[in-house]
Formats: C-alpha cells, sequence, structure tokens
C-alpha cells in the first residue's frame, strides 16, 4: 500500500456510508407481475385521471396496461412490432405506440384499447412525446427526423430533420424549444416547435451515446444521461454551456427530474437506480444508490403521483415486473 493510501480508503469508506445512512430518497412500497413477458421492455405512459401505466414490452411485442389501483396487469394489447415510444394524449383519450419495425405509429382508443389508426412513418420509430399545450404528437424516428401528428385527427403535420437517429426529448412548457439527444452526431439538437426547425445545437464534452434526457425548466438546466463513459452532463438552457457533470452506473435508459424534492433519479441497466439531491444550479450529490436488476433500465417518474415505476425484464429467475417505489422527503 503506498503511503497515503490508506486515507484515502477512510475518506471512501466514510464517503459510502454517509450515503447509506441517509434516509433513502426512494422506498420499494410494491411490485407488479408482468408473467409471460419476455425479453427487452422498453418506454413507459401513465394516464394520471385514471391511475394506467402502459408498458411498451418491445421483445414480447405487446404494450401492457396496469391498473395502479389495483395493483395488477389488467390488459394485453397483441400485435405490435418491436413497440418503443408510448404516450397517452388526454385531451382526444388515445394512447400512441411507436413501432421499430416497420416504423408504423398505432393508435388507440384509451377505453376500449382499440386500434383506430395507423400512422406510417420509416422504419426505428421510438421515443413519442406529447405537447399538452398544442394536442400535438412528437415522434423520432428513422435516420434523423421528428414527425408532427394532430392527436384529434391523427393527421401528421410535417416534421424536423435531424442529424441523425433521435433518442430521448424534452419539450417546454413555458417556451417553444424542444431538446433533442442525437448520439450519431454528438450533440444535442435546439428545435423551435413554431418554427420547426433546428435552431442550434449543443456539442457534448467528455461523454458519447446520449440516450436519455430531463428537463428543468424552471431551473434553466439540462441533465443528459450518457452511456460512454457512463455520466450526466448538466447543461444551462439559456447559455447552452456545460455547467457540470457527474459519474452514474452504466447503461442508463432513462432519467427524471423531480422539481418538488430537487432530485434527479437515474435508472441503469447494469442494475441500479441512483438517485441525486441538487445543492444549486452546479452541484449535485449523490443520496441514494439502490440495487435494482440487470437490464431494468427504463422507468417513469409520475410527479402527480410522487412514484417511480421502473421496468424489470425477465432474466434467468428475475421475472419480468414492475416495481414502484415511492419518493421520500
Amino acid at each position: 500500500m503506498k503511503p497515503g493510501s490508506h486515507l484515502w480508503l477512510i475518506a471512501f469508506t466514510v464517503s459510502c456510508n454517509s450515503v447509506q445512512a441517509q434516509p433513502a430518497p426512494l422506498r420499494l412500497v410494491q411490485t407488479i407481475a408482468l408473467a409471460g413477458v419476455e425479453n427487452r421492455i422498453d418506454h413507459v405512459a401513465v394516464d394520471v385521471a385514471h391511475q394506467r401505466l402502459f408498458i411498451a414490452a418491445l421483445g414480447n411485442n405487446t404494450l401492457e396496461v396496469l391498473d395502479l389501483r389495483e395493483r395488477k396487469r389488467v390488459h394485453t394489447i397483441r400485435g405490435l412490432h418491436e413497440p418503443q415510444g408510448v404516450a397517452y394524449a388526454p385531451s382526444s383519450n388515445r394512447l400512441f405506440v411507436a413501432n421499430a419495425q416497420g416504423g408504423a405509429c398505432m393508435v388507440f382508443n384509451a377505453d376500449t384499447l382499440q386500434l383506430t389508426d395507423t400512422v406510417p412513418f420509416a422504419d426505428d420509430a421510438d421515443n413519442v412525446r406529447y405537447d399538452s399545450r398544442s394536442g400535438r404528437i412528437y415522434v423520432g424516428y428513422g435516420d434523423g427526423a421528428l414527425g408532427i401528428l394532430d392527436s384529434g385527427s391523427r393527421m401528421r403535420l410535417g416534421s424536423v430533420r435531424l442529424a441523425g437517429h433521435p433518442e430521448s426529448f424534452q419539450l417546454e412548457v413555458n417556451g417553444t424549444r424542444i431538446f433533442v439527444n442525437v448520439p450519431a452526431a454528438g450533440h444535442i439538437a435546439v428545435i423551435d416547435r413554431l418554427k420547426r426547425q433546428v435552431i442550434g445545437t449543443w456539442a457534448l464534452t467528455g461523454a458519447r451515446s446520449n440516450f436519455p434526457m430531463a428537463l428543468d425548466e424552471a431551473g434553466h438546466r439540462l441533465f443528459i444521461g450518457c452511456r460512454d463513459p457512463a455520466r450526466v452532463l448538466v447543461y444551462d438552457t439559456d447559455s447552452g454551456k456545460q455547467v457540470t457533470t457527474f459519474e452514474i452506473p452504466g447503461d442508463t435508459d432513462d432519467l427524471f427530474y423531480d422539481g418538488v424534492r430537487k432530485r434527479l433519479y437515474v435508472t441503469c441497466g447494469a442494475g441500479f437506480l441512483d438517485a441525486f439531491q441538487q445543492r444549486d444550479g452546479s452541484h449535485f450529490v449523490r443520496v441514494g444508490h439502490i440495487a435494482t436488476a440487470e437490464g431494468a433500465r427504463t422507468s417513469l417518474y409520475v410527479p402527480e403521483l410522487g412514484r417511480l415505476y421502473l421496468a424489470v425484464p425477465h432474466r434467468g429467475s428475475q421475472q419480468a415486473e414492475v416495481r414502484v417505489y415511492a419518493a421520500k422527503e
């Protein structure tokens, strides 16, 4: 052992113990079984008013519908083609499900769960977002584009070209911008959704493979989850500059900002759910490091319910399920 290395070991141990000694920021309160769901699980959406969760089971070619009050799965929509993104539009009471294979965005009546429309896109239709102000649906797809739909008429309204396939993207509520992760181009694209065009790009610094994204619009911060290496990059949305970065576990696919508690939740396929407490705009401290399951990287945090829903795939003896975590003060 090198001189002074024992001091580093003591400091490291104290740091780890201090994280574990703090009250857990998230507490596991229930699990919901997904018997028969195999292979990869992708994105998750919620209908808050009716307490339903929608799980895109990509490897199973199904959409799983869960009743959160009854704490059980109540329906399975079959016949999908590698479903990836899913969004619920309250204004039209419709579900929009993007399929990687073939690129179709399939639209379902949320009451009957029957297919009503199919809107074609290029292959690899992926993340889907609902704009509550305009009632529009945005679909990331193909080699690089965001498609725009009217959630009421289900008519295509246009698209915005990008430099590569879009991964996670976030819409401002009080502004007109959309922030888009474009891993192939190594940047974040900034779109003006009124002009329907890219108005800027922000380069990644110190990491690549930017997949998940979260937005703190009020605090002017954008959080980018990267896989190579495994880090979160934090950007100032006024300047477009990176203000800080910190390490996370590997293989992240979702992260969410909890504006009430000033926390960031990060779910990682390496088998961990991490929580970071925001001290100010540039300082974040890990306050939770929760062991989950291998491959459990997709999730949804629902601020109205104070719950984080983590999708766990079937691997070995671990059966497919959704784990429900309650956010604590």
